[in-house]
């Protein structure tokens, strides 16, 4: 596991509460150093903080995203909502603010590898079908006709659990505890995750007939 955080203090804090959970963890202070780190030794998860040295966190995370999916969750001081959900579109899987709780840090750093590992099962075991969209839970493919859907782990879990139960609506704060397994949280994340699945699975993103919003309750899967 990666901690990227230049303020040396924090940095000792999440490695020790890391490493008191079990896993190995390692830290470094500079963008350019941190992505350096991860080709060379491709870490489980990073703890990425946004102001750094060098590159800052959004670069750091939009280079880490262009070759390879590892979980990312960004740690920052900078709790503005603008910058939680930038951070969110380019590919973090979370986010906490500082000041932050070390046990809170630790129990998301489980569950986003928890859900990276073992994704969501659906309802619904077997291949999906909606027009030209295939899902395919058990091997975690989806396909627009020929061509793959390339997917992060939690937008493929997002994608298959409202597929599985089409033409159900789910608030967001239910998607955010059946998918994320938060029962708490900021639901924006929902928001982004379902405007970057349009973004892949949808012919007009800007007029999703897959999935679809009902205003003023959240979405489902039109099948």
């Amino acid at each position: 596991m990666l901690v990227v955080e230049d303020d040396e203090t924090v940095s000792e804090i999440v490695v020790r509460y890391l490493e008191r959970d079990g896993f190995e963890a390692a830290a470094v202070a500079d963008g350019c150093v941190a992505l350096e780190r991860a080709r060379e030794v491709p870490p489980d998860l990073v703890v990425l903080d946004l102001m750094l040295p060098g590159l800052d966190g959004f670069e750091v995370c939009t280079r880490l995203r262009a070759c390879t999916p590892v979980p990312v969750i960004m740690l920052t001081a900078r709790g503005e909502e603008d910058d939680r959900i930038l951070g969110l579109e380019l590919g973090a899987d979370d986010y906490i603010t500082k000041p932050f709780s070390p046990r809170e840090l630790v129990a998301r750093v489980n569950s986003v590898l928890r859900r990276a590992n073992t994704p969501t099962a659906p309802a619904r075991a077997e291949v999906i079908v909606a027009g030209d969209l295939t899902i395919e839970p058990a091997s975690h493919v989806v396909r627009r006709g020929e061509e793959i859907v390339l997917l992060t782990a939690r937008e493929f879990d997002l994608l298959a659990f409202l597929a599985s139960q089409p033409r159900r609506v789910f608030r967001r704060e239910e998607l955010l505890e059946h998918v994320w397994g938060y029962t708490y949280g900021d639901t924006a994340t929902v928001t982004v995750h379902i405007r970057r699945l349009r973004e892949k699975i949808e012919v007009n993103p800007s007029a999703p007939l897959l999935l679809t919003t009902v205003w003023g309750v959240g979405y489902r899967f039109d099948a």
